[in-house]
C-alpha cells in the first residue's frame, strides 16, 4: 500500500456486504464485471459476498447510488436474494490518518433514501493510521 495514503485521512470504496441463507453466488454472477467481488461463499451457515465497483468512485454517495442502479437492475430471481438477504449493507471504508483533525463523508438526503428503499444498512468502517514502516 503506498505511504502517501497514511499522510491524509481518505475515503477508500463502498463495499456492498451481503448476509444469507441462500447462495449468493448468482446475484453476484448477475452484477458481473461491473462489481469486483473481495468474497463470496458460505462461512458456516451463512453465505457471504462482500463487493464493491470495479472502478473505484471518488465519493460515497455516488458509489452507493450506483451499486442500487445495479441493485434495481437484478432479474427477478436475483434480486429475490438481494430482499431476503439477512444482511444489507452499503459499508463506506475509510483510511485514517493523523490529518486532517476530522473527516466528513456527505451523504445526499436521496442516497440515504435510496439505501432505505432496498432495505440496506449504511456502515462505515474506519482503518486505523498506521505508521509506514
Amino acid at each position: 500500500m503506498p505511504t502517501d495514503i497514511y499522510k491524509a485521512t481518505t475515503f477508500l470504496n463502498v463495499d456492498l456486504d451481503l448476509y444469507s441463507r441462500s447462495n449468493l453466488q448468482p446475484l453476484v454472477a448477475a452484477l458481473g464485471q461491473r462489481v469486483f467481488t473481495l468474497h463470496v461463499g458460505r462461512e458456516g451457515h451463512t453465505y457471504r459476498a462482500h463487493l464493491e465497483l470495479s472502478r473505484g468512485p471518488k465519493t460515497a454517495d455516488r458509489a452507493i447510488r450506483s451499486l442500487a442502479a445495479m441493485i434495481h437492475t437484478l432479474p427477478k430471481a436475483e434480486r429475490k436474494l438481494w430482499d431476503t438477504a439477512n444482511v444489507r449493507a452499503f459499508n463506506v471504508g475509510v483510511q485514517a490518518a493523523m490529518r486532517p483533525h476530522s473527516y466528513e463523508i456527505p451523504l445526499a438526503c436521496e442516497t440515504i433514501k435510496i439505501a432505505s428503499a432496498f432495505k440496506a444498512r449504511i456502515v462505515f468502517t474506519v482503518y486505523a493510521a498506521e505508521k509506514p514502516k
